[in-house]
């Protein structure tokens, strides 16, 4: 369990007035009674503490802080040191923040090195049994709360109470922020709203990291709507089979026939705008396990396919974020749900389906998958809600990992405008998107069945915008600004670890769809 200090505030039930000791001294502004604090420090140059605030940070407290640190070899950015007994408060963390001009160039800087430092400290403290700690935000409140909340992710719920030493696991820890903002920039980014994104990213973490058999289709579609059930302007839509049929999404359907788990096909409503404004499309890829189907996978690595409803976690904990903003912006999201495994039932190479538009497709690969379940939803939102924009967000191939490895999601869009739109929103949140090829070239190897409109997949070259300009084929108007975000990519985190970006399940990118939509408030 996390609970969130929020500023002023103590532990409900503890008198505190910790900020005074017995001799009198005050050595910290302390009322909610945090037993850690974690501190940034510039360190390349004169050595300062970030925070310089002396009503929050007593002068003398200050220096005792600044000499031990010198004596540390306390360089490297990112590096961290632990203090005890500092004044009134047990332990202290300070994260060093490298270069100040570098560190606090511009916005996105700055929030960087706020979330940075704070996921650094906060993590460091918590191993050393810390259970209420407070989180400087004189750099940056949104950035620091964002890296606090984001560097508390674990999901150990499935393992036994106790520990290898025989202790019982850390059940509460609370966050809370220490100091002011000191900083100029007159925005409505705070540290609630830190806290919002990054409890948003732990959403679609906690989604994508449960185990297959815990997060089918049907339980991820009442996980989310028992989630979202009561916010403010969200209206639920769980759709089954047979609804599935009536739309005639047999592109979609033929994916899930090999499974004995029902399907579903998941559709949330933000009404937050007016009922004039302009409605945002969001398309996210639900295939909550994903063996390849009759095309099987290798099996070293395939326990990862759990997370290959990537896509629909992030849609679901960005739809989650929004609400808890109360953006003014309205937002339709779909997400079709479905495992693809192997049976008697399921679908074979070489066999053709036709899809909600219209058009026939030719199974050449059934592990190719994901473009058949987007294909029927971008034709249904964008024929039905014509959204002044879409994007669909899919884990969908590996060749976009082996062109970007597990730094940037990969963006194929026919707009500039929405490029820039989606761009902007990644350097602010460095959560960040590069964009790749949508070009009609790609799309005439995907036109060369005998038998059939499209073959679901062709030639390994050029696999990830292939599989893009496949899915343009069925938006209802190709004049619609649409970006298709291959998060194969960034789905796993196995060598960025650190600070807030942990191992495991990375629940990216969304933090950034969040930022984009903000920005159209």
């Amino acid at each position: 369990m996390i609970r969130i200090l929020q500023a002023g505030k103590s532990i409900a039930g503890v008198a505190c007035n910790s900020s005074i000791r017995r001799t009198g001294v005050r050595y910290f502004t302390n009322p909610q009674c945090y037993d850690g604090i974690v501190l940034g420090a510039y360190t390349e140059g004169e050595l300062t503490l970030a925070n310089t605030s002396t009503h929050h940070i007593q002068s003398s407290t200050r220096n005792k802080i600044l000499e031990q640190l010198k004596k540390s070899n306390f360089k490297k950015a990112g590096d961290v040191r632990l203090l005890y007994g500092v004044g009134d408060v047990d332990q202290v963390a300070v994260v060093s923040l490298g270069n100040k001009h570098e560190a606090t160039q511009d916005r996105s800087s700055i929030m960087e090195t706020a979330r940075s430092a704070a996921a650094i400290g906060v993590q460091t403290l918590k191993k050393q049994k810390a259970k209420n700690v407070g989180v400087d935000i004189s750099i940056d409140p949104h950035g620091a709360a964002e890296g606090a909340m984001l560097a508390q992710f674990t999901f150990d719920k499935l393992k036994q109470e106790e520990n290898e030493e025989g202790e019982k696991r850390d059940t509460v820890f609370n966050v809370g922020p220490f100091g002011e903002n000191t900083s100029n920039h007159n925005e409505p980014l705070n540290w609630e709203t830190g806290q919002i994104y990054g409890m948003s990213q732990n959403l679609a973490r906690m989604l994508m990291t449960t185990p297959a058999n815990l997060m089918t289709p049907k339980i991820f579609s009442e996980e989310v709507a028992y989630l979202l059930a009561g916010m403010d302007n969200i209206d639920i839509l769980v759709h089954d089979k047979e609804w599935a049929i009536r739309q005639k999404m047999n592109s979609f359907l033929s994916v899930a026939q090999g499974s004995d788990e029902p399907l579903r096909f998941l559709e949330i409503h933000y009404k937050g705008g007016n009922e004039t404004d302009p409605v945002y499309g969001l398309v996210g890829k639900g295939i909550t396990f994903d063996s390849g189907g009759i095309s099987l996978k290798p099996g070293a690595g395939m326990e990862l396919m759990k997370g290959d409803m990537g896509g629909a976690a992030t849609v679901a904990a960005t739809m989650y974020g929004i609400s808890k903003l109360k953006l003014p912006v309205n937002v339709v999201a779909v997400t079709p749900l479905a495992e693809n495994l192997p049976s008697g039932r399921a679908t074979k190479p070489g066999d053709v389906v036709r899809a909600m538009n219209g058009k026939s497709i030719e199974v050449i690969n059934t592990d190719a998958e994901g473009r058949l379940i987007l294909a029927d939803a971008l034709y249904y939102i964008s024929s039905k809600y014509e959204p002044a924009s879409i994007i669909d967000i899919a884990t969908l191939t590996g060749a976009q990992v082996i062109a970007l490895g597990n730094v940037f999601a990969g963006v194929f869009t026919n707009s500039d405008k929405l490029w820039n739109q989606l761009h902007q929103a990644g350097n602010m949140t460095r959560d960040e998107f590069w964009r790749m090829p949508l070009h009609d070239a790609y799309l005439k190897p995907m036109k060369a069945s005998l038998v059939a409109d499209l073959v679901n997949s062709a030639s390994r070259d050029g696999g990830a915008a292939k599989a893009a300009i496949f899915l343009r084929e069925f938006l209802a108007d190709k004049n619609i600004p649409w970006a298709h975000l291959d998060i194969a990519s960034i789905m796993n985190d196995t060598e960025l670890a650190k600070g807030f970006e942990i191992k495991g399940m990375t629940g990216r990118p969304t933090r950034s769809i969040i930022e984009y939509l903000r920005s159209h408030t």
